[in-house]
């Protein structure tokens, strides 16, 4: 019986595969494609340029999030999001560990039998004294850098006005030292891919090195006339955290 080859098994040969396969996948779509004509800058532009808002001014305000508190027996920082003065706030675990760490998760069975929205302020009211309170620290400390992932463009039914643009936008929160806690998460933006960093939580505990923290980021998430602001949370940790693809938030 032959020696197992653990070098097949080791990170770089795995990522030398993975690559062997993409540059494949790459020549045969190529292959496929080599009869198609090549895209035009005015093609290229012509996205930019015939797509816009579909709807007029809507004077409501954004969706808001802040973090309620830390449960550490959990492992979970509660997440609480404002989407309206008459309307319910959303309530989320953010996991800070384990296979969902880093990722939003609502808390539906709070609203399956739900006395309005009095009755989920009034749940959050009485959750908030048993967590732990996450203290905020300075933004500067962090820095906010953007990238378009894909283009596309939502055409609302009955509409005959141009479509609407939107855009896959991934946000990386990184410190602006080489030390720190940094992370990652994907989102839907609409009209216009910006965002800035708004607030930062540190997640450590009183006296400890902020190894781990919550970052809000504002972008234009809400297709309403020229777009309404809407929130989302990043979990940083001392390891840049996985891409939370298209996060709830």
């Amino acid at each position: 019986m032959s020696a197992v080859n653990r070098d097949t098994k080791s990170q770089s040969a795995l990522i030398a595969l993975a690559r062997t396969r993409r540059m494949q996948r790459a020549l045969a779509h190529a292959y496929l494609h080599r009869d198609a004509p090549l895209p035009t800058l005015h093609s290229s532009l012509g996205y930019m340029t015939t797509t816009a808002r579909v709807t007029e001014d809507a004077a409501e305000i954004g969706h808001r999030m802040t973090v309620l508190g830390v449960a550490r027996l959990e492992g979970v920082a509660y997440i609480v999001e404002e989407v309206g003065e008459h309307d319910a706030p959303v309530v989320y675990r953010l996991y800070m560990r384990g296979p969902r760490q880093g990722h939003l998760v609502p808390l539906h069975a709070w609203y399956d039998h739900a006395d309005g929205p009095a009755g989920i302020r009034a749940r959050i009211a009485a959750l908030a004294p048993l967590l732990e309170p996450a203290p905020p620290v300075p933004r500067e400390a962090w820095m906010l850098s953007t990238r378009i992932v894909q283009r596309r463009a939502l055409r609302v039914a009955g509409c005959a006005s141009m479509p609407i643009r939107k855009f896959a936008l991934q946000l990386v929160v990184e410190p602006v030292s080489s030390f720190g806690p940094s992370g990652r998460s994907t989102v839907t933006a609409f009209l216009q891919p910006h965002a800035r960093l708004t607030d930062v939580w540190s997640l450590a505990r009183p006296g400890e090195l902020c190894d781990a923290a919550v970052a809000r980021v504002t972008f234009t998430g809400i297709p309403s006339g020229t777009g309404l602001s809407k929130d989302t949370v990043v979990l940083l940790t001392a390891g840049l955290a996985d891409d939370t693809a298209d996060s709830p938030a």
